[in-house]
């Protein structure tokens, strides 16, 4: 991009002092800020055919004047012009209100061109535009900009077009030459000149599609970048496992590895071996197993001298890996230690001082490991469960408790490939796709609210062959701004329905750490066989005896909520149901509801997810790291982010991408992204 461009926008002739002010207030300050400032959709006055245009659409028609227009005026400003157009095979009404002026325009057998909404049952046109004469191409799609303070769409367009003219022969291109061609793919110039000013909808279209293609390689590109300079500039500790001893360890598991298990642990310990350091996410789907992944990775790092952490979100989470942890790892004289907030005085200073010292092995917490207290002695491996629960800065402190520890990031959340590839681009990823064998697909369906006795009455019947269940809720108590049933009532109409037959524990957010402990604790012994619960549950609860769960207002999760507190169930060998009470409204409810019943599979559920909410909602604004892209689309298009992916990884490993001229534009856009000197943007 030429320095031209990099001027202010008062360069242009016709901008002054009071319009650059007022585009400052849109951060748009340079030429090249004001000619990507692009438009977020087009008015399309294309003409139809009115047989195909709903009821209420906006509809831009040709037709000739049939008969003297009416004009009836009501009081002194209001007033009404009617009109006979024929159009095509149809004779419709137009109306304008409030434009007595145009009456005058109007005359009989003559062409006009009208803008409005279509009435279909009255055959009427409500026009808010109109032309004399036959309808003009010039004027297919009108761009519409998002504008601010005193701006208007008509002075944006206005401006880009002033820009357009005077600097539009500046825009150099930045693509190569080979993936222009191997795309099919229009100039930087064209393209920019078509999202402004199209000639048609299919060159607004092939103009969108050349800069979804740019914007998502620009972010590859960075992200691929920041992946080889972490990899060269952050040497990892090459960890020489024993290997005779892990192979000794693996075959003292209860069962055998699955081949995807065996796959991902492969990955991993490659990984650990290597100089680079470890950077990976694993994903594997609600009970496919990653706990013993994560036993095996944090054995092999113990035998080549190192400690492990594992930071997980909840209390509840950290005491059930702990227990696991140290059931598997004990025996082989592995050390773990719990860490939350709830360990205190004279019990945590032991620990502290234990960790230092290194005869603990492992510890195991919530976020209390990345206290400035907690000090390892010589940390190799960190694992971070469910790490997207987790900001960005907060991964970062773990990791710099070691010196350049392997990370491994895990979740059961089946991120889709789209998002993977996106907020984690910069890391490897594995994936456990397979099931353990003997594990039974969870029965789900889905039932309005008045079969709600024909449910408690399966539920009964699991309850009395001795099984346990959850029933979930979306609130702890009554709200009047939403009308879902909350935890506390539903805690009471059970404890009636049931007679007091089975104990009903309740358990939400407001219970203390260990409040929700004991009564984990209490259903985790069957002393409690149905378990009421907010979606505090979600995570990482292990009860294999419970074969139960039913989930009121299930409309109100999103799909992948849905399948994370779904899998709570079928975690033994008996066949396990989870029932959907929803009544939802809308079409995109509906379609949850029988997504649900149809599929246990979590990479599938999480791609409909994907399409049905937008990639904001699925793991929160905040500690996504989504990038915003001004024309692309994460979700629409990505098949156009996949292949962008797979041209930035081919080239930053090319040599010629680091030295050839014909690459100087993409390392220009790398720098200034500040993803050459090592800089981490997230």
């Amino acid at each position: 991009m030429t320095e031209l461009l990099n001027q202010s926008v008062t360069a242009i002739k016709g901008i002054g002092a009071e319009m650059a002010e007022n585009l400052a207030d849109m951060h748009i300050e340079t030429i090249k800020g004001l000619l990507e400032h692009f438009p977020y959709r087009y008015e399309d006055y294309r003409l139809r055919d009115l047989a195909d245009v709903k009821h209420e659409e906006k509809v831009t028609v040709e037709g000739t004047v049939h008969g003297e227009p009416s004009l009836v005026y009501h009081g002194r400003k209001k007033s009404r012009l009617t009109v006979r157009l024929l159009v095509d095979r149809y004779l419709v009404k137009v109306v304008f209100f409030n434009q007595p002026y145009l009456k005058q325009k109007i005359a009989v057998n003559e062409t006009i061109t009208v803008t409005g909404k279509w009435d279909q049952h009255r055959q009427t046109i409500t026009a808010n535009e109109m032309s004399v004469g036959a309808y003009s191409k010039d004027k297919e799609l009108e761009p519409v900009y998002a504008v601010k303070g005193k701006l208007t769409v008509k002075t944006i367009r206005r401006l880009i077009k002033l820009a357009f003219s005077q600097f539009g022969s500046q825009v150099e291109e930045i693509i190569p030459a080979e993936l222009l061609q191997k795309y099919k793919l229009m100039s930087r110039r064209d393209a920019l000149r078509a999202l402004h000013f199209p000639s048609g909808a299919e060159e607004a279209k092939q103009a969108r599609r050349r800069f979804v293609y740019e914007e998502f390689l620009l972010f590859q590109l960075k992200m691929q970048a920041l992946r080889k300079l972490e990899r060269e500039q952050t040497p990892g500790n090459a960890q020489a496992y024993d290997l005779s001893r892990l192979k000794e360890f693996i075959e003292s598991l209860p069962f055998p590895l699955t081949n995807a298990q065996k796959r991902v642990v492969n990955e991993i310990l490659t990984d650990m071996k290597s100089l680079y350091r470890m950077n990976r996410l694993l994903q594997g789907d609600v009970g496919s197993g990653k706990t013993v992944v994560a036993a095996i990775c944090l054995f092999a790092s113990i035998t080549a001298g190192f400690q492990g952490a594992l930071m997980v979100p909840t209390e509840i989470l950290a005491e059930q890996h702990a227990e696991s942890l140290t059931a598997l790892l004990a025996p082989f004289g592995v050390t773990c230690e719990l860490l939350t907030s709830s360990v205190k005085g004279k019990r945590r200073r032991e620990i502290l001082a234990k960790l230092q010292e290194g005869t603990i092995n492992v510890l195991i917490g919530t976020h209390a490991l990345i206290q400035d207290e907690v000090s390892f002695r010589n940390l190799g491996l960190v694992i971070t469960d469910e790490q997207h629960r987790f900001g960005v800065e907060q991964r970062r402190i773990l990791r710099e408790k070691g010196e350049n520890p392997d990370v491994l990031f895990m979740t059961a959340t089946p991120i889709p490939r789209t998002l993977a590839i996106t907020v984690f681009g910069e890391m490897d990823v594995s994936i456990i796709d397979e099931m353990p064998a003997g594990r039974k697909a969870i029965e789900t369906y889905w039932a309005k609210p008045e079969m709600l006795d024909r449910v408690l009455g399966l539920m009964d019947k699991e309850l009395s062959q001795g099984r346990q269940a959850y029933v979930i809720c979306p609130l702890i108590e009554e709200s009047d701004k939403l009308d879902v049933q909350n935890a506390i009532d539903v805690h009471n109409i059970l404890s009636l329905h049931f007679h007091n037959r089975y104990k009903i524990g309740l358990m939400h957010g407001r219970l203390g750490a260990a409040e929700k402990e004991e009564v984990m604790k209490e259903f985790s012994s069957n002393e409690v066989q149905v378990l009421v619960s907010t979606t505090v549950v979600e995570v990482g609860v292990n009860v294999p005896n419970a074969t139960f769960m039913l989930i009121y207002d299930a409309e109100r999760f999103g799909l992948s909520q849905l399948h994370q507190l779904r899998g709570r169930v079928g975690r033994g060998s008996e066949q396990s149901y989870c029932i959907l009470l929803a009544d939802p409204k809308s079409e995109v409810g509906k379609e949850r509801m029988t997504i649900m019943t149809e599929t246990n599979d979590g990479f599938v559920l999480s791609e409909k997810d994907l399409e049905l909410r937008g990639p904001g909602d699925f793991f929160g604004r905040k500690q996504s790291g989504l990038p915003e892209f001004k024309v692309a689309d994460m979700v629409h298009d990505y098949r156009a982010l996949e292949t962008a992916r797979n041209d930035a990884a081919l080239l930053v490993q090319s040599r010629a991408f680091w030295q050839s001229e014909k690459y100087a534009g993409l390392r220009e856009h790398l720098a200034a992204a500040g993803a050459l000197s090592g800089e981490k943007l997230d």
